[in-house]
């Protein structure tokens, strides 16, 4: 199979889709590796690793789309890319198609083969293609909700961990018991806060209990548990996930006034459309805005600020699922693998994946059907 790593067109994007290594199973695999000219440069990979490991250059995105039975990516296409995308054409990368229609439908004219990093399952029935990235972005959460409580960042001027003698800033995990959550919790409790976790699964806050021992206070999720805490916290992570679908909104735009000026609201949901009604995505040259004195960052893409790591990470979780799609077919892949096969979110033209399409009101049949 003809194998194509396009360079990511979203601002501030710096991932790959194939870090050298990992386009070199591809190759030894027996397949043809296309590498957009300078794709790599964003994790410190030039044209020569890939040309070291078997893969060929080529100038432009359209000539990579143009040329290959199968796109390796790492965010969603854009604009841009929805003209390049064609028929029978596998594109692998995660897409969030619920957070938006336009790419939904995009995908679903060019009629290509959409298979969704975000909705792969494992043995487990975990997501073995998310998990990489919730974890960084989990961790990455307490990094930067700690900077923008900053001062001079528009926060509330209070130091995470506090000092001896000054109590530490409160933070509060909205989805403590998913992959970001626990996470976040980690990264929290490791600089010394006052951390609260929110979920509804008890069993998951049970085992954070027994794991932290009283350093980490577990509530069960309510309308009235969350407006009781938001007013309280200076650092908010909202780490909510349904996988396939839109973020539930625990946070409304009535509920800012009860927060502290200068607090901090950290939607790593923001890809799946938020757990703030107020957020909407920002980019990492300008991630936040404030809102009713509230800062919110709201940035899309947080993992490809650490693309060395996150590069790495992804290809990790995605290459075995990649080899077996170009080795076996796609469609003799997902029927051997009940997981994979879930990540099918779009075929020939119709929606594969329930979640989106009950959000969108449009039709969808279950992906053993299509294949």
């Amino acid at each position: 199979m003809k194998i194509g790593v396009p360079t990511e067109i979203k601002k501030h994007e710096y991932r790959v889709g194939l870090a050298p290594h990992h386009a070199a199973a591809y190759v030894k695999a027996g397949h043809e590796v296309y590498i957009q000219d300078g794709a790599g440069l964003g994790s410190g990979y030039d044209n020569a690793a890939y040309t070291a490991v078997g893969c060929k250059i080529l100038p432009t995105i359209e000539d990579v789309y143009a040329k290959c039975d199968m796109i390796i990516k790492v965010k969603e296409p854009l604009e841009p890319e929805y003209k390049l995308m064609r028929k029978g054409q596998v594109l692998y990368t995660y897409f969030h198609l619920a957070a938006d229609k336009k790419l939904t439908e995009a995908v679903l004219k060019s009629e290509c083969v959409a298979i969704a990093y975000e909705t792969i399952r494992d043995r487990n029935n975990q997501l073995p293609c998310l998990k990489p990235m919730s974890e960084i972005a989990g961790r990455l959460s307490v990094q930067e909700g700690a900077k923008y409580l900053e001062k001079p960042f528009g926060g509330r001027g209070i130091l995470l961990g506090g000092v001896t003698g000054v109590l530490p800033a409160k933070v509060l995990v909205l989805g403590g018991a998913g992959v970001v959550g626990r996470n976040a919790v980690a990264m929290a409790v490791g600089l010394h806060a006052d951390v609260t976790a929110v979920d509804v699964n008890l069993n998951s806050l049970f085992e954070m209990e027994q794991l932290y021992a009283g350093r980490v206070h577990t509530l069960y999720s309510t309308e009235g548990a969350v407006r009781e805490q938001i007013a309280q916290a200076d650092l908010v992570i909202g780490a909510t996930l349904i996988p396939g679908a839109a973020t539930p909104q625990l946070i409304l735009k009535e509920h800012l006034p009860l927060m502290k000026k200068g607090a901090v609201i950290v939607d790593v949901a923001i890809d799946q459309g938020g757990t703030c009604q107020t957020s909407h995505v920002t980019y990492h040259d300008a991630p936040v805005f404030e809102e009713q004195g509230v800062i919110h960052y709201c940035v899309g893409n947080m993992p490809g600020a650490v693309p060395i790591t996150s590069t790495l990470a992804l290809n990790n979780a995605t290459l075995g699922y990649g080899l077996k799609i170009a080795g076996m077919g796609y469609k003799e892949a997902l029927k051997a693998d009940p997981g994979l096969a879930k990540g099918l979110n779009a075929h020939l033209g119709t929606l594969t994946c329930a979640p989106v399409g009950e959000f969108w009101k449009i039709p969808t049949k279950d992906p053993m059907e299509v294949l």
